[in-house]
Formats: C-alpha cells, sequence, structure tokens
C-alpha cells in the first residue's frame, strides 16, 4: 500500500482512499551490496597461454562498454534547444545515446522521479562531429499519437545492445507515462575517419515551449579500453 492511502471495507469490497498531503518520513538504510561480476574459468591450453603471455610482462587488455550520465538541470522554456555534451577521443566514441526529461519532479516528494515525461519532443538529432544520427527527422507529434517510429528506437535497444530479442518492459501503451526516452544508436560509424577527437551534441525540438522546471538526462553508452599489468597490479585506461 503506497503512503497517503487508507483501506476501507463496504458491502464486502475493499475500497482504496487517498488522503492528500499526507507523506512518510522514511530513510532507506544499506547495510550490504552484492556486487555479482561473471567468472572466466580457462582450460589447460588457455591458461597455459595465458600464463606465458603475463611472465613477459605483456599488459592484459580489455575492453567494453562504459556508461555516463549527463544532467542539463533546467533547461530554458524554448521549443528548439541545443545540448552540447562532451568532447571524447577515437577510443571513446559514443555507441548508444539515450535522452529523457523530466519536469517538476526533481527533489520532489509528490513526484515520481523513475517516470520521465516526453515534453511533446517533435525531433531529436544527435551531432558526432559532422556526421548525425538518426539520418532523418522523427517528425513526431505525441498530442496526435504519432510516436511510433521512436518506440520503435526504444524497443529495438535490446536487441542491438545485448544481442537478444526484443521484450520491452512497457508496452507502447504505456510508454509515454512510464519512460518516454530517445535511444540513438550510433554503433555504425564511419571507422575510417580518423579524427583527434570527438565533439558529441544534441539538438532537439518541441511542438511548444518546454514547459519550466524541465530537467534533461543523458546516458552515453561508449568504448572504453583499460590495460591490466599483472606485476604491478596497475591498471590504465588507454586514450
Amino acid at each position: 500500500m503506497q503512503a497517503g492511502s487508507t483501506l476501507k471495507r463496504l458491502n464486502g469490497l475493499t475500497i482504496m482512499a487517498t488522503l492528500t498531503n499526507i507523506y512518510e518520513d522514511y530513510q532507506v538504510e544499506i547495510t550490504k551490496i552484492e556486487w555479482l561480476m561473471p567468472y572466466v574459468l580457462l582450460s589447460d591450453k588457455h591458461k597455459i597461454k595465458l600464463l606465458n603471455h603475463l611472465e613477459k610482462d605483456r599488459p592484459v587488455t580489455m575492453s567494453f562498454r562504459s556508461w555516463e550520465l549527463y544532467e542539463y538541470p533546467l533547461l530554458p522554456s524554448t521549443s528548439k534547444h541545443v545540448w552540447t555534451i562532451k568532447t571524447a577521443n577515437q577510443l571513446e566514441k559514443p555507441r548508444f545515446v539515450i535522452l529523457g526529461f523530466q519536469t517538476n519532479r526533481k527533489g520532489r516528494t509528490t513526484a515520481n522521479a523513475s517516470r520521465f515525461d516526453h515534453c511533446n519532443i517533435s525531433n531529436v538529432t544527435l551531432f558526432l562531429n559532422s556526421q548525425h544520427y538518426p539520418y532523418g527527422n522523427l517528425n513526431l507529434n505525441i498530442t496526435n499519437n504519432q510516436y511510433a517510429l521512436l518506440y520503435d528506437m526504444y524497443a529495438n535497444f535490446q536487441n542491438a545492445y545485448y544481442n537478444k530479442e526484443v521484450e520491452p518492459m512497457p508496452k507502447k501503451v504505456d510508454y509515454l507515462s512510464y519512460a518516454p526516452l530517445v535511444v540513438i544508436d550510433c554503433s555504425k560509424q564511419n571507422e575510417s575517419l580518423k579524427q583527434a577527437s570527438v565533439d558529441a551534441r544534441l539538438e532537439f525540438e518541441a511542438r511548444a515551449n518546454i514547459p519550466v522546471g524541465t530537467s534533461a538526462y543523458c546516458l552515453i553508452l561508449h568504448d572504453r579500453i583499460v590495460e591490466y599489468n599483472s606485476m604491478s597490479g596497475d591498471v590504465k585506461k588507454n586514450v
């Protein structure tokens, strides 16, 4: 039962009556955190190869995808905005960018901070230097229920990133109410263009001015390579 609600019995039926302006003061204390990591066991053949490699004092290279969150605390109340997010090197190119908006939710006990708002967005474009994603205008009109492409981009993230069958948590009917996130797949890039840095920039438009009190959040999934030296125990990030 949620805070601020009471249960009443009437003719054998249970009825929930919501009480306004009544909230519980609570505190969450975390006493233990477990981090579950996959553990790889090598066969004897590959174990010998690895030991021979380490005996020569060669670093072990590990590649993975890093998740990095950026926040724009208070967007201006305009219908178009440009957000320069970060400058990355070639080894940390963005592969996926997830954009979300929240209006009057931050620091408010009366608002559900786990949900996002669509802010009547009509188009979002990600620029990585001169390359842009997606390649065409989204032409969204959420008021008229024209957001199928936006939901398709959201749903296909599971297949593109996790290589699994698409099973999105919120169905299309609940997408706008719970998590109208903009997911941009920029994993397919022209790798032949060797530039010193990659400037990541977002441009987005709305059908009306973005509501006052709106924050923007951008989650960037990018490449990262580290080298581990077994002799010294040092871990160095490649830049």
